[in-house]
């Protein structure tokens, strides 16, 4: 059965949203586990579908946990039964090739079905495979699968990517840490994400430095062992809250985020009129945000997506549609995924003046956009059209619901204890 969801827009957003744990951080934390025989403890893991995925392929390939209870789990990769990944467990999530580092680097071989996930791009993991092989693993590729061997083990090398590759340098990040010598990724991605899976590495036991500058060596060890970690905040989830706040005329305050992994957003957002107070008590590491619109009309900015530090592409859509009611005309261009504007048709439907050319799409905005239905064709796209849902005119019906639900915890209940007048149903 699919669930959509029921959204009756105009009510300003008011109140507190906790922020949760990155998603893009807790899987391939929790690919890590198979770096160790030890425990290896993990908090504010967001309970989210692809998490589930990635748990699921964890139990198959035979690490054991308990449940994933109040946002702790523990796993324990002590006697694996497989080192196959199979296509039922890969299909759903792309996160899912980041078992092959760990695999390969500590069992010295891995059978990865080819993973699915959001189709906006090509997203190949032929960079994860050529590192890989760069550090003397033999790779094949046959009936959908990546067949990996490294007998001798790996071997550390320079690794120069073509592109910050975010789970790219992750995969190499997490193979390198058990490879013999010194393995150097350079241009390696700079995301939160990045740096913060390198310092759980660190608390294993690795040897990393230079993470989250463009050039991260790695000097490998024989073994890691278990520790306890915190998740960091999800930006994007954050990100997309401060643009709710702004596109429903609301205010609300977002607790517990790192307001210099969200930079480029509001310094956009400062631009198109939205007004933000950042707030610190004494003892944590993390801010809360207050964030709200301080002009009638939003103002048209024109923004570019770039790996971090600069404008995150998971923001691009949401932002897009901030920009369906701005004063003007904007640019929104894509420079990360070439499919990345799936979105637009079903904003069209709700009365979106928006052109594609290229990779730019000019975005005019208009008084209002107009409730209908509209189908969700990926993680960022659905969670956009929620939010063009809560500032339309009339009823809005977002379709095909269990992909907003790969990275967004309980969207549906935050928003609803804020104002919001969104309910879930079963089709």
């Amino acid at each position: 059965m699919l669930q959509s969801m029921k959204i009756s827009g105009g009510t300003p957003l008011v109140g507190t949203i906790e922020i949760s744990g990155a998603k893009n951080l807790a899987l391939p934390a929790l690919a890590a586990s198979l770096l160790t025989d030890g425990n290896l403890s993990l908090h504010r893991v967001p309970n989210l579908e692809d998490v589930k995925s990635m748990l699921r392929l964890l139990v198959h390939l035979g690490v054991d946990m308990g449940d994933l209870m109040a946002g702790t789990i523990i796993l324990t990769a002590n006697g694996l039964k497989t080192l196959d990944a199979g296509y039922d467990f890969v299909r759903k999530m792309r996160g899912s090739i980041l078992v092959l580092g760990p695999l390969v680097a500590r069992f010295r071989k891995a059978a990865v079905s080819l993973p699915g996930g959001c189709a906006i791009g090509a997203r190949g993991v032929d960079l994860h495979l050529k590192a890989l092989e760069h550090m003397g693993a033999s790779i094949t590729i046959e009936n959908g699968y990546i067949n990996a061997s490294a007998p001798n083990g790996l071997i550390g090398c320079d690794i120069i990517l073509p592109i910050p590759t975010v789970t790219g340098t992750e995969n190499i990040l997490m193979a390198a840490t058990l490879a013999k010598g010194i393995t150097r990724i350079i241009n390696a991605a700079m995301e939160p994400e990045v740096a913060a899976l390198a310092d759980l590495l660190i608390k294993m036991g690795a040897k990393i430095t230079g993470h989250g500058s463009s050039i991260v060596t790695i000097d490998g060890v024989d073994s890691l062992s278990g520790t306890d970690f915190t998740i960091l905040p999800d930006r994007i989830e954050a990100g997309t809250y401060a643009i709710a706040a702004a596109l429903t005329n609301g205010k609300l305050l977002l607790k517990n985020c790192k307001y210099d992994h969200l930079a480029a957003l509001f310094d956009a957002l400062h631009l198109a009129g939205v007004t933000h107070q950042v707030h610190r008590e004494a003892g944590n590491e993390y801010e809360d945000i207050e964030v709200w619109r301080n002009i009638e009309i939003i103002n048209p900015v024109s923004i570019q997506t770039t790996p971090f530090p600069g404008f995150a592409t998971d923001l691009q859509a949401q932002f897009m549609t901030l920009m369906t009611i701005c004063n003007g005309t904007a640019a929104i261009t894509e420079n990360i995924f070439e499919n990345r504007f799936m979105h637009v048709p079903e904003l069209s439907r709700m009365g979106a003046n928006i052109s594609i050319h290229g990779k730019t799409a000019i975005v005019t905005g208009q008084p209002f956009l107009r409730g209908t239905n509209v189908m969700a064709t990926d993680l960022r796209a659905s969670v956009s059209l929620v939010l063009a849902g809560l500032t339309a005119h009339g009823e809005t019906i977002v379709n095909r619901l269990y992909h907003i639900d790969r990275g967004y915890e309980n969207i549906d209940q935050k928003l609803r204890t804020c104002g919001a007048n969104i309910e879930r149903f079963t089709v």
